[in-house]
């Protein structure tokens, strides 16, 4: 599993996608909260071609990226499906900070990936997003429809947890498995040291955070955000 750190002082940029010219892999970056504390994945709604990556960048306060199914928005997708999904774990990160945690998936096909924060009840109020929305196909699966049912649910839960998510510690194992996985996790699950690792099976892949960097062609001028 990847683990990135980058200058707070120098997120800038805010390029929502970035392509390496030597290996012509397109790398979408998504911002997790805000400095303003808005509840809000940016861009929230994000079409992905199969081998692309998204790097998720969290801003200060303590956010996760957790997939679900549709119809179970705040709930770990393996409740309710034979997915693992991706998760980000825990990312604490303080308003004085001086680095921000990064959490990198390969999209491994086009079917929809739908995301949530299981921190508190950042699902219920609309810390929701979607890779590959396809209302072409079925014209309730929309990323609005999503959210209306993340606002009515009862409990937001991170894997492994019986409850509303809380404060976690800064690391976690993540992993994607079983056929219908539509994303590789190679992302970080700690801001500084701590530990975390992924496994993959069913044809994913998963690299190591020097071949992550070369294959996304990732540098720091090309992942910093506002």
């Amino acid at each position: 599993m990847q683990f990135t750190t980058f200058a707070l002082a120098a997120l800038s940029l805010g390029l929502a996608s970035a392509k390496s010219a030597a290996s012509n892999v397109t790398v979408h970056v998504v911002k997790v909260g805000s400095s303003n504390g808005t509840l809000k994945y940016s861009p929230d709604n994000l079409t992905a071609a199969v081998g692309d990556m998204v790097q998720f960048q969290f801003a200060p306060a303590n956010h996760t990226v957790t997939q679900s199914t549709f119809d179970q928005p705040c709930q770990p997708v393996a409740m309710n499906s034979n997915v693992t999904g991706i998760f980000s774990g825990f990312m604490p990160v303080s308003a004085s900070a001086t680095t921000a945690p990064t959490y990198t998936i390969m999209v491994n096909n086009t079917t929809p990936m739908w995301l949530y924060c299981s921190q508190g009840k950042h699902c219920q109020a609309g810390m929701v997003m979607v890779i590959n929305e396809a209302p072409a196909k079925n014209a309730t699966r929309t990323l609005a429809n999503y959210a209306a049912l993340a606002k009515k649910a009862t409990a937001n839960l991170a894997p492994g947890s019986s409850s509303s998510g809380s404060s976690g510690s800064g690391s976690a194992t993540s992993s994607s498995s079983g056929s219908k996985s539509s994303a590789t996790s190679t992302g970080s699950a700690s801001k500084t040291s701590g530990t975390s690792s992924a496994t993959s099976t069913g044809g994913a892949s998963s690299f190591k955070p020097s071949e992550v960097l070369s294959l996304a062609g990732v540098a720091v001028g090309m992942a910093l955000f506002l």
